[in-house]
């Protein structure tokens, strides 16, 4: 009996022992058609949308991200840098894993920005042989607590946040350690300081690492009315429950906007046309071939469902995906720049969306439904996307 007794003790511990371990790493390369790419933080829940929906896919792809920051992204994609490590990828339910890369590295298929390259530095011109493709819209917002009574700032107010901290005497943001930047590679902190004129490596406050970090120490702040923060519009709105997005004033403008037509809206209407001033569209780059088109075929199945070059994969529907995970299609907008928050240029799309995406986004338009153009009035002539369009 003591020998049966310490043999069922001995097997009990192994397997509480077992089941106490770490489960094994899944490695990357094993992954169903993995996709490498590296970039900014602020596009994951873009890409947690579409790498659900490719891993669901007859034919599945995964989309395997490390996001250290932007420029990380474009500086390793020009030097031939492998990542190492492990990294993010999104499965089947969108949940998001980590996988373990090869101990030599991999290379890149593609990087992932906020901005054009030229914004990281380092980087004084696109180099030959790679590509700058522009996705969906993405704005940057000022973030403060739900408890907040603050529903503004201006660029001259956020330049003495961030640029002097509590010396700036910007009430109430002087407490800096309640004032949340991210790192100088980072594109929202980059697109930031553009805006309001503030060096990146000089910008004062605590660095939150990340945007889901940056919700989370803004929106628990022990201070709610000292609390500031800078994220990437979908991640504002996907943490609308916890924290605001300010209207935001831009130098010579003589009111604040709101990211949307009203601090509650989700229309995004004042990006769409221009009245809010910090956005950007996504840029995702690759090595292309003397054609343009992207070498690695893992960027162009990635960036061509993007720009239409590539249909995506079983009707997958790029124009939900993109609004679901709170980006704008380029076909919402109507204007447009050359350069990072360049001038506005008047910007009329050849298939516009823009009342597909306030349908979509909102749950409700004004404009007409239609099953082709001899539904539509003659101030909208056109169906798109099953509402009448005036292009």
């Amino acid at each position: 009996m003591h020998k049966t007794t310490g043999y069922f003790s001995f097997a009990a511990f192994a397997l509480v022992s077992a089941a106490a371990l770490p489960a094994s790493a899944q490695d990357c390369a094993d992954l169903p058609n993995p996709i490498y790419g590296l970039g900014a933080n602020a596009v994951k829940p873009l890409f947690k949308r579409l790498g659900q929906a490719l891993s669901n896919a007859t034919v599945p792809e995964t989309i395997v991200y490390q996001a250290p920051g932007q420029c990380s992204g474009i500086n390793a994609l020009i030097a031939g840098t492998p990542i190492t490590g492990t990294a993010s990828y999104w499965d089947g339910s969108g949940v998001e894993g980590t996988c373990t890369l090869p101990l030599a590295g991999t290379t890149i298929d593609f990087a992932a920005m906020n901005s054009y390259a030229t914004l990281c530095p380092g980087v004084e011109a696109l180099p030959e042989g790679v590509g700058d493709f522009l996705g969906p819209i993405q704005s940057f917002d000022f973030i403060v607590p739900k408890a907040s009574s603050q529903t503004s700032i201006s660029a001259a107010g956020a330049y003495f946040v961030y640029g002097f901290g509590a010396e700036g005497q910007a009430e109430p943001w002087t407490d800096e350690s309640q004032i949340f930047k991210r790192d100088p590679n980072s594109g929202v902190s980059l697109f930031v300081a553009l805006a309001i004129g503030v060096p990146v490596e000089k910008l004062k406050g605590i660095d939150a690492t990340t945007n889901a970090n940056t919700v989370t120490l803004v929106s628990t702040s022990p201070q709610p009315e000292r609390a500031l923060g800078i994220v990437s519009g979908e991640v504002a709105q996907a943490n609308n429950d916890v924290v605001s997005s300010l209207a935001y004033q831009h130098y010579d403008q003589d009111c604040g906007y709101y990211p949307n037509s009203t601090a509650t809206s989700l229309d995004k209407r004042n990006i769409r046309d221009g009245h809010y001033w910090i956005w950007s569209p996504i840029h995702f780059f690759a090595e292309v071939g003397d054609n343009g088109v992207p070498l690695s075929e893992g960027a162009e199945h990635l960036i061509g469902y993007f720009t239409g070059a590539v249909p995506a994969p079983d009707d997958i529907d790029m124009l939900d995906l993109e609004i679901a995970s709170g980006t704008i299609p380029d076909c919402a907008m109507t204007v447009r720049r050359s350069g990072d928050l360049a001038d506005l240029e008047s910007y009329w799309p050849d298939e516009p969306c823009g009342c597909f995406f306030e349908a979509e986004a909102t749950g409700t338009t004004t404009c007409e439904v239609c099953d082709g153009d001899d539904a539509c009035p003659s101030e909208a002539p056109h169906c798109r996307f099953g509402y009448c369009e005036v292009n």
